[in-house]
């Protein structure tokens, strides 16, 4: 053998020793995930959705949103500079399992099995769904909460930006709005009453005490909450970046 030939052989012992590594410990991350326990509040990778007081009594497609880690816990960002480690409103009345699969974890930058490349630097790269959501944390932990601009819903995107979701780093709160409420499946039939019977209560009492014009009021109050959310997403995207 020559040791040209010599030489080849090496390297390529050395490409699929390495190739190898990286592989087995990308699939050692991705182990078995628990079942999904309502009971118990775990929702392993999932993203899950609950009525919020008030707010959601008047809109009931808005709600308070949070993402889990591995093990099923659930975080949420509930208040200026914290994110809780559990659900500040209540239990999860929705969920959706979120595929691992579908996300980019490179070892390193040069890593990445998606078409965004260095754009991980933006993020971070992270190698493990609870990392993503680690650095989200940290990143939101220096945030003020606000309903209208820097939410539940900013740091769900946040972290699916992380995570590469679906091949997409473009997340916003409106692509995980309609991702959970589309997707989304009920707990179970009290949990629909809990979400919707609020809204009932004061659509006829409303109507009642009030009469059409309160549908007007109640109708406009909407509009204009979905009409900011749409322009200040897709037309003044920079007033809800957090």
């Amino acid at each position: 053998m020559s040791r040209g030939q010599f030489s080849a052989m090496a390297l390529k012992g050395a490409y699929d020793v390495e190739h190898a590594s990286s592989t087995s410990r990308i699939q050692h991350e991705l182990w078995p995930l628990d079942g999904i326990d309502p009971r118990k509040a775990k929702f392993p990778c999932c993203l899950v959705w609950t009525p919020l007081p008030v707010v959601s009594w008047l809109a009931p497609f808005i709600g308070h949103v949070g993402i889990c880690r591995e093990d099923g816990s659930i975080l949420d960002f509930s208040g200026s500079n914290f994110v809780n480690v559990d659900f500040a409103f209540g239990a999860a009345a929705r969920y959706f399992q979120l595929d691992r699969e579908q996300c980019c974890f490179p070892p390193n930058l040069t890593g990445h099995a998606c078409k965004h490349g260095y754009k991980h630097s933006e993020y971070g790269a992270a190698i493990t769904w609870d990392d993503a959501l680690q650095s989200s944390m940290r990143h939101f932990e220096h945030k003020t909460y606000n309903l209208f601009t820097c939410n539940c819903h900013s740091f769900v995107a946040n972290c699916l930006n992380r995570l590469c979701y679906g091949g997409s780093m473009d997340w916003n709160m409106i692509d995980v709005a309609i991702l959970i409420l589309s997707k989304g499946h009920w707990i179970e039939w009290k949990s629909i009453v809990r979400s919707f019977l609020p809204f009932a209560i004061v659509l006829c009492l409303g109507v009642v005490l009030v009469g059409w014009p309160f549908l007007v009021g109640l109708f406009s109050f909407s509009l204009l909450l979905m009409g900011w959310f749409l322009l200040g997403t897709y037309c003044f995207k920079s007033m809800l970046e957090c």
